[in-house]
């Protein structure tokens, strides 16, 4: 009997366990196969994302485009808030940074220069050349292009317009052909991502004792967004059926955890939730990629606690406004945030600067950064998915569940 991909994809994690702790060798030896699979995933994202909106877009009129982009843009900057005020509530519960000495700090050189300014990210999004926007991988510029180009197709003769749409449907197709061969090797390539990833670690327990309480707020907050927040969302505004849902997206969901990255996941996000959720191609290609590039819960939860947990470090006491600030910086860093492994740790350092703290204190948290950033991905992609069943269901769609 043939096994489902999501048992696989979860077999493979927990072999890659043992694999990366007795034989770590081995383990970096056959890192190469992780990272093809990871490279694979990313070849076919720019082209998916590019015919998807397009033929979503363009079958949108400009009313419904209209309303359709308010309630999605509403919908994540509502569940990204309500995500930081979590982490905002249990870091000063907690207060995981009281006691914590500054030592072990790793290396913090290479952020500040990677992470910009949000006023920069926002005028990369109309990109100057589009086709450099294609080479470098700029997901906002190109979604922005997409999107224009659905619009103004949608406005052009019929004939013409028949004629772009049926050479754009047919590479969709072709993508998710695509999608769905590179699918059959993911168990094979988590195996070897996560083994890797536990191989190069130092010393696992001395790492997470450290900054234990730190790990543990994070990882609290970004459990009762996915398991609290999220399900009262789906369940209240959604009127759908928590369960299903989340057995829906178990494969989309394990691959975001082990890869670290939703927008290598968005080709597995967009086809469960429209092709086991039922939602109609004109949503999931036009909310699923705009959300795995600015819909980043589980990062602004973790922007906002570990601000404040440096903070607590230093022995900074931040009054009420400074945290409103770095509740909407996070807010905005998060928008900012590539879809891409440590993306959150880079733009940390927009958030540290809006309130005075040294950079080089990110250094304190690198150390357990990576399993964090592997479950705060895959809260993004939740959130993600969640929207497009919120906003189908809000459109009158009739789905699975």
């Amino acid at each position: 009997m043939k096994l489902k991909l999501h048992w696989q994809i979860l077999i493979a994690l927990i072999l890659s366990i043992p694999m990366g702790m007795f034989l770590p060798k081995l383990s970096i030896q056959t890192a190469g196969i992780g990272d093809v699979f990871l490279s694979a995933l990313k070849m076919l994202i720019i082209p998916l994302v590019l015919t998807s909106i397009i033929s979503g877009i363009s079958n949108i009129n400009s009313k419904e485009l209209g309303r359709v982009g308010l309630k999605t843009i509403l919908y994540y900057v509502s569940t990204t808030t309500f995500a930081i005020l979590v982490g905002l509530i249990l870091v000063n519960i907690f207060k995981p940074g009281v006691g914590v000495k500054l030592a072990n700090a790793g290396d913090t050189s290479k952020l500040a220069e990677a992470a910009g300014s949000f006023g920069d990210t926002l005028k990369n999004i109309v990109p100057p050349n589009i086709f450099e926007a294609f080479v470098n991988a700029d997901m906002l510029s190109i979604i922005f292009f997409a999107i224009l180009f659905g619009v103004f197709l949608s406005q052009i003769e019929e004939k013409h317009k028949t004629a772009v749409l049926k050479v754009n449907n047919g590479i969709f197709e072709v993508m998710i052909k695509m999608v769905n061969f590179v699918l059959k090797f993911s168990p094979i390539g988590i195996l070897s991502l996560v083994a890797t990833e536990i191989a190069e670690q130092k010393d696992i327990t001395s790492l997470a004792a450290g900054l234990g309480t730190y790990f543990l707020v994070v990882l609290g907050g970004l459990l009762i967004h996915s398991f609290v927040i999220i399900p009262l969302i789906l369940k209240l505004v959604g009127k759908s059926n928590f369960q299903k849902h989340f057995q829906a997206m178990v494969t989309p969901l394990l691959t975001a955890f082990s890869t670290s990255s939703s927008g290598a996941t968005l080709p597995l996000t967009m086809e469960a939730v429209e092709h086991k959720a039922g939602v109609s191609n004109r949503i999931t290609s036009f909310t699923l990629p705009l959300g795995a590039t600015v819909n980043m819960d589980g990062t602004a939860l973790y922007e906002c606690v570990a601000a404040m947990f440096i903070a607590q470090v230093y022995g900074i006491e931040l009054s009420v406004i400074q945290q409103v600030v770095v509740v909407i910086t996070a807010l905005l860093a998060s928008i900012g945030a590539a879809a891409i492994p440590m993306a959150g740790l880079v733009m940390i350092t927009v958030v540290l600067s809006a309130i005075g703290l040294p950079l080089e204190a990110v250094g304190l948290i690198i150390a357990v950064d990576r399993p964090l950033d592997m479950v705060r991905t895959a809260v993004n992609v939740w959130s993600d998915s969640t929207g497009a069943i919120v906003i189908a269901k809000s459109e009158g769609e009739e789905l699975n569940y």
